[in-house]
């Protein structure tokens, strides 16, 4: 699994909060020659091209059939590699005991013949799944596993992201104190190595944990620090998102006036992407904030955009919630007749 995502995918287009060893990066095959081996090196290639293009189901058929080869062959470092990659696109569809199953046995044969760096990262592919089927325990030790062979290795891209999984399971886990040290850990090491994607990730994720704590001017603070390294990488997707968490961290302290600033600028970068999606959420952000200051004419403004959007979209749900909302918006300003109107489009949808 890549530190990327394909946002043309559902799946993919969630926004990654784990971070993974250098090694996902260079891509290593069989050093099988023979005709067959030459072929499964071929399927394996193309199985992670799938995945990484978003073509699940695609890269799953490729995937096991290169297993197949493999297995007939008993090549056991083809086979590690082809059950690896297996876990991985399960985990990404979110079929996690699959995820599991493949891994574990992939962690077999990486342990067979001695690959401990691919050992670290399945040991954390392992406590990532087992932490979305809320298996706290087992998600702690095997991510615990991982960090300690990181550490025997002085491999420190490996104990970063180890750190890093290690963090989410104790937050997963209600422990975010204990999370927050696994996280500052890794953001020191991805510092130290300029790794800024990583850098980013982590800063969300001890945003996150600090929100999860209820301190949220540390979690604000880790936030703006990752805006502004997403000004400095000119990465507008970025930029987004952590506008999200910051208008809706500044939402709940009660610092509208600034939720609406990020949200405004929020909405000016969605619409400069194309972005449909965010936009009519940042919108929705907006109406929040402005009906939490009494600033009802503003709200209203901005529930009519939403609306538009939605009847572009055609998801008639939202339209409906947002002629109430508009209803009752103009009902508070005593004007009754734009209330109806709205209340007669309802009755209408």
């Amino acid at each position: 699994m890549t530190l990327d995502s394909n946002p043309k995918h559902d799946q993919l287009s969630v926004e990654r909060d784990t971070v993974l060893p250098i090694e996902d990066a260079n891509r290593v095959v069989s050093e099988s020659f023979h005709a067959d081996g030459a072929e499964a090196n071929q399927l394996l290639n193309l199985g992670i091209e799938l995945h990484q293009r978003g073509e699940l189901h695609a890269a799953l058929n490729t995937l096991q059939k290169a297993h197949l080869l493999y297995w007939e062959m008993n090549d056991q470092q083809g086979a590690k590699q082809a059950l690896e990659a297996l876990g991985q696109v399960c985990y990404t569809l979110g079929e996690y005991a699959k995820a599991i199953d493949y891994s574990q046995r992939s962690l077999v044969l990486a342990q067979q013949i001695r690959q401990y760096l691919s050992s670290v990262k399945l040991l954390g592919t392992l406590g990532n799944a087992y932490r979305h089927l809320a298996d706290h325990e087992k998600a702690i030790d095997y991510q615990k596993q991982s960090l300690m062979l990181a550490q025997e290795l002085r491999d420190q891209r490996s104990e970063m992201a180890a750190l890093n999984n290690l963090g989410l399971a104790y937050k997963a886990a209600n422990e975010p104190e204990i999370a927050i040290k696994c996280e500052q850990k890794a953001l020191e090491i991805a510092q130290k190595l300029q790794d800024y994607v990583a850098t980013g990730q982590i800063l969300k994720n001890l945003g996150n944990a600090f929100y999860a704590l209820g301190d949220f001017e540390q979690a604000i603070a880790y936030y703006q620090q990752r805006l502004e390294l997403a000004g400095k990488l000119g990465d507008q997707r970025l930029e987004l998102q952590v506008l999200r968490n910051l208008g809706n961290a500044c939402n709940v302290t009660g610092n509208y006036e600034t939720a609406i600033a990020y949200n405004l600028r929020r909405v000016e970068i969605a619409q400069k992407l194309g972005d449909v999606r965010t936009q009519e959420q940042a919108l929705g952000s907006l109406c929040v904030a402005y009906e939490a200051l009494g600033r009802t004419t503003c709200a209203i403004k901005y529930y009519q955009q939403r609306l538009e959007l939605a009847r572009q979209n055609q998801d008639e749900r939202l339209e409906l919630y947002l002629l109430s909302n508009l209803k009752s918006a103009f009902s508070m300003l005593g004007d009754y007749t734009k209330a109806s109107e709205y209340s007669a489009q309802a009755r209408l949808g």
